[in-house]
């Protein structure tokens, strides 16, 4: 992705991440994110589709939205892989922490009641030649 296309991603709340089925449908979720280190993160349900999905294959496509999923900026490709070092994920839990806070808080306590473990995903850009 090009400069201009990451770049619309500052100051934003929610990017769409687009995974995709083994048929190639895509599927999109609004989703939390932070910015750290050239990659965005984003953790989730470890049971969740997505999660599935980016085991499958890491391509995806992200664009900025709203709450609702509603885009507001461009399509990009990206690459999506699950964090697997300790230090990078909670480099990643810290950013989204510092970027949410109370409310990220509230989400992290209601997976602790519905005993469901989480995993961060790093979404990073695709540079085309």
């Amino acid at each position: 992705m090009n400069q201009a296309n990451w770049e619309q991603f500052e100051k934003q709340h929610y990017l769409s991440l687009e995974t995709f089925r083994k048929n190639g449908q895509g599927v999109a979720t609004p989703v939390w994110f932070a910015v750290g280190d050239g990659a965005f993160y984003v953790t989730t349900m470890d049971n969740s589709g997505k999660v599935k999905r980016i085991r499958r294959e890491g391509r995806v496509r992200i664009a900025p939205c709203d709450m609702r999923g509603e885009l507001s900026g461009e399509w990009v490709e990206a690459r999506a892989r699950l964090v697997s070092d300790p230090n990078e994920y909670r480099q990643g839990k810290k950013l989204l922490n510092r970027k949410y806070g109370l409310k990220k808080s509230m989400f992290d306590l209601a997976a602790l009641f519905m005993r469901t473990s989480r995993v961060m995903i790093a979404i990073e850009r695709v540079d085309k030649k």
